[in-house]
């Protein structure tokens, strides 16, 4: 996963022909290490994921303009805007099944 920051988010979105995910963490959640644990084997297993990752300590302004309730929150980006949340990380194959959309786009 490539660290980003919210401007980066924000250029991003920009291309509206883009599909990505961004994962919301905090370095001193525990819930936050499984889910990137389980999002660091997806990455590994296909090259043609674009996931990104942000500490929301450092982007407020994408929080609450964004709605992201808590952490972890996985963001699935398609045509410039969210288009789904996810909080629950249950399993690899879980994840696995969110993110496959965007690996074809």
């Amino acid at each position: 996963m490539i660290e980003t920051d919210s401007g980066a988010i924000r250029e991003r979105c920009k291309d509206t022909d883009a599909a990505f995910a961004v994962y919301f963490y905090t370095p001193m959640c525990g819930t936050c290490g499984v889910a990137e644990k389980m999002l660091g084997v997806i990455e590994a297993a296909t090259s043609a994921l674009p996931l990104y990752k942000c500490d929301i300590n450092f982007a407020p302004d994408l929080a609450r303009e964004w709605r992201i309730e808590s952490v972890p929150c996985l963001m699935l980006i398609e045509q410039g805007a969210c288009s789904r949340k996810v909080y629950a990380m249950r399993s690899v194959p879980d994840l696995y099944d969110v993110l496959k959309p965007l690996m074809t786009k």
